[in-house]
């Protein structure tokens, strides 16, 4: 395949990702704006959010007009169902990578200044107010980027790509998209690490349906355990590093290892070959991760 098709392929898949983010994400993020600041009492854009999602997943999984783009729509989505072990281990990988990630989150803001992710007050605003609009936002994410990287882009990808090569470009283009929390190496490391996962089990399962579920876990414990304290972590350069910076580390060895086992367990429940352990590195090109 020529390199200018290929390379043309690499900017329709994230044109299109971006496209399905914009849909998903800018809609969410201007409701929320609105609502907060007019009516704060009544978190009326969680329900026109999920009407959103719904309709966007309905076109992308193949409904609707045009016809003659029906099947290819269902195809790119990948959403299809699984069976219980495939979406019991997926989870499994996504806890214990979400484990992995969340540590190494932590440690990399001690190592190197970064800027936090902004939460904002929301003690002015009522429970009732703050709860499902936490829900949403940990839906909202995660249907709409993995529709548009572990599905649309990652599928066009592996129709240009070996398989292992559409991962790496899917988890760039999915790091690349969170440049707007800042243009920070620790930040965007674990953003491309978090897209390698999700992309090898959406590879492994054959569906993105079971990592929608562990995106999901992923945003409820970032938003909740993890961003809400970046602002106050301190750096070893200034303190030295703490008890909690080793047990941090441990928290990412731990982690990936458990990660590695589960989505081997994952590949033998869903009967494609799991990545192998290298010398040189983690291989994506198994007989079961190629094209």
């Amino acid at each position: 395949m020529k390199i200018g098709q290929r390379l043309l392929s690499v900017l329709w898949a994230g044109l299109v990702a971006l496209v399905i983010q914009l849909v998903g994400q800018f809609m969410w993020g201007t409701m929320l704006f609105v609502n907060l600041r007019v009516t704060p009492q009544v978190p009326w854009a969680v329900a026109v959010m999920a009407v959103v999602l719904w309709v966007m997943w309905q076109y992308l999984s193949g409904r609707w007009w045009p016809r003659s783009t029906s099947e290819a729509r269902k195809s790119n989505l990948r959403a299809r169902a699984v069976s219980a072990p495939v979406f019991a281990w997926s989870i499994a990988a996504g806890i214990f990578t979400i484990v992995a990630l969340s540590g190494l989150w932590i440690v990399l803001f001690q190592i190197s200044p970064t800027q936090a992710n902004a939460i904002g007050d929301t003690s002015k605003y009522p429970l009732t107010t703050i709860i499902p609009i936490l829900l949403m936002s940990c839906l909202a994410a995660p249907f709409t980027e993995e529709s548009a990287f572990r599905g649309y882009a990652q599928s066009i990808l592996e129709r240009n790509f070996r398989v292992s090569t559409a991962i790496v470009i899917s988890a760039a283009l999915f790091a690349a998209a969170h440049l707007t929390y800042g243009f920070f190496w620790t930040k965007l490391t674990v953003y491309f690490l978090f897209g390698i996962a999700c992309a090898v089990g959406a590879r492994l399962a054959n569906s993105i349906v079971p990592v929608i579920a562990s995106h999901s876990l992923a945003d409820v414990t970032f938003f909740t355990l993890v961003w809400r304290n970046d602002a106050t972590r301190r750096l070893v350069s200034e303190g030295g590093a703490d008890a909690w910076f080793w047990i941090h580390c441990a928290q990412i060895v731990l982690g990936t290892v458990l990660a590695i086992w589960a989505f081997r367990r994952l590949a033998r429940a869903s009967g494609v070959s799991a990545p192998r352990v290298t010398s040189a590195g983690v291989s994506l090109t198994t007989s079961g991760l190629q094209a």
